[in-house]
């Protein structure tokens, strides 16, 4: 049975490449955030309607690579991600989107550390609020009561870290 693995946590914390590399350690797929190329294709600032569009898209991805993927799909983002983002940039968050998150359990949340070092994009917002971005995932996850667990390290040190938290999952 297919588990889904989904990389959660503040910007700028290895979501994505630690998605990328579980997958290619596990010999399967990931889904990338539909976040990023979005907001690069607007000709204007984003707003919150589009963070709905992100979410449900981010879903769809999810669903069509769940068809493909074996043993583990990997995430890079998903619904806690939009509800955050939404929360903190609107101070509310689309009940879509609220409910997904309640709805659509994953088999494990990997809480990516803000252990990083910051790097810059554009599409970045908060360099300084990256401890209170995590508390938010961490007390959100906490309180829901969800599968999670946090990954810390740098490298393949990160790596190992996800890969013993899935493993367990065995």
């Amino acid at each position: 049975m297919l588990k889904r693995i989904a990389i959660t946590g503040p910007e700028s914390t290895g979501k994505s490449t630690l998605a990328e590399s579980l997958a290619k350690h596990y010999h399967t797929l990931w889904v990338p955030e539909y976040a990023r190329g979005y907001i690069d294709q607007l000709q204007r600032e984003y707003n919150q309607e589009d963070i709905l569009i992100i979410a449900q898209q981010q879903f769809l991805q999810e669903e069509t690579a769940a068809k493909q993927a074996h043993d583990f799909l990997f995430l890079d983002t998903e619904f806690l991600v939009t509800k955050i983002w939404s929360e903190v940039k609107y101070k509310n968050c689309h009940p879509w989107i609220a409910k997904q998150y309640r709805e659509h359990i994953y088999d494990l949340y990997l809480l990516c550390n803000v252990d990083l070092p910051w790097e810059e994009d554009p599409q970045r917002e908060h360099p300084h609020q990256r401890q209170y971005l995590y508390d938010l995932y961490y007390n959100d996850l906490t309180n829901s009561k969800l599968p999670f667990s946090v990954v810390s390290g740098t490298g393949e040190e990160r790596l190992k870290n996800a890969v013993n938290f899935i493993e367990a999952l065995q």
